[in-house]
């Protein structure tokens, strides 16, 4: 029995300190990059994108909203942010602007 404790006693004593301060900032610092370039990147993209789709809306424009509705941009309010859909002759929602999914293609309510 003590011969085991006299080996682990003697491994132990010439083990050298593991690693080091600089190699845990190299992993810090590769995964703050693989982080950005992964997640935060793409997500600023689509955001930035969403915000120009927004600007970009206009009267009579065919859109999709997150709620799956098609229609037809019948008024745009200036100071708040809603719109008017109308979905066909008869009926209207109102929706908000952030709602909007997607500005379709002139034509394509009329394909549906």
């Amino acid at each position: 029995m003590s011969l085991f404790i006299s080996n682990a006693h003697a491994s132990a004593a010439g083990a050298a300190p593991a690693g080091g301060g600089m190699e845990m900032l190299i992993m810090l610092g590769i995964f703050g990059l693989v982080f950005y370039f992964l997640i935060y990147r793409p997500q600023a993209k689509r955001v930035k994108e969403h915000k120009a789709l927004m600007g970009a809306m206009a009267k009579g424009d065919e859109v999709l909203t997150q709620g799956g509705l098609v229609g037809k941009i019948a008024k745009i309010a200036d100071d708040k942010d809603f719109i008017v859909i109308s979905l066909n002759d008869q009926a209207e929602v109102t929706v908000q602007k952030s709602a909007v999914s997607a500005v379709l293609p002139k034509g394509t309510m009329k394909s549906l």
